[in-house]
C-alpha cells in the first residue's frame, strides 16, 4: 500500500488533555493549565501539598484605555494552612508575578475549602521467594563483580518474581 499510512505516531495522554483543559481553565478561572501544573515551584513543596490555584480574577476595564491594574489570586486551601499560606503571601505574588512574565497579580485571596488529595494507593509488597526462585535468582546475577550492582539487581529480581503469581 503506497502512501501515508492510517496510523499516526503515539501522542501523550497529558498533550491531549492540556489541549482541551487549557483553553476551559482561561475562559473558567482566568488562568493557564502550566500555573497549575507549575504550583509547586510557585507555592513551595510544603505550601503546594495544602493549597492550590482557584482561579485570577482580573478586574474589569470599563474602556480599552483604562489603565492596567493588577488582577487577584485566588488559592484554596483548608483551615489550617490559611494562616501559613497568609503568611507567604508577598513571596507567592512575587513568584506567580516571574512565572507569568509580568506584574499580573497585585493581591491574593485566601478561600478556605477541603482540598480533594488524591490518595496515594501504595502497591502491595511482594510475596517472600520460595527456595527454587532464590536459586534461580542468585545463579543469575552470582557472576556479577560489582557488589552494589549486583545487590540492586538481586532486589529488582525479587519484587519482580514475588509479584508473579
Amino acid at each position: 500500500m503506497a502512501g501515508k499510512s492510517p496510523f499516526r505516531n503515539p501522542v501523550p495522554v497529558s498533550d491531549l488533555a492540556a489541549g482541551v483543559l487549557d483553553p476551559l481553565l482561561r475562559r473558567r478561572a482566568g488562568m493557564s493549565l502550566g500555573l497549575v501544573q507549575s504550583w509547586e515551584e510557585i507555592a513551595g513543596t510544603r505550601l503546594a501539598a495544602m493549597s492550590r490555584p482557584e482561579k485570577i480574577q482580573w478586574p474589569r476595564r470599563l474602556q480599552e484605555n483604562d489603565p492596567f491594574q493588577p488582577a487577584t489570586l485566588v488559592i484554596a486551601c483548608e483551615g489550617t494552612a490559611a494562616l501559613h499560606v497568609q503568611h507567604e503571601t508577598g513571596e507567592i505574588i512575587a513568584r506567580a508575578n516571574a512565572f507569568l512574565g509580568f506584574n499580573a497579580i497585585g493581591r491574593i485571596r485566601i478561600v478556605q475549602k477541603p482540598l480533594t488529595a488524591a490518595a496515594r494507593k501504595r502497591a502491595p509488597a511482594p510475596r517472600p521467594l520460595n527456595g527454587a526462585e532464590a536459586v534461580r535468582l542468585s545463579g543469575v546475577v552470582g557472576k556479577i563483580e560489582d557488589d552494589g550492582l549486583r545487590a540492586s539487581l538481586e532486589r529488582l529480581g525479587a519484587t519482580v518474581l514475588g509479584q508473579r503469581k
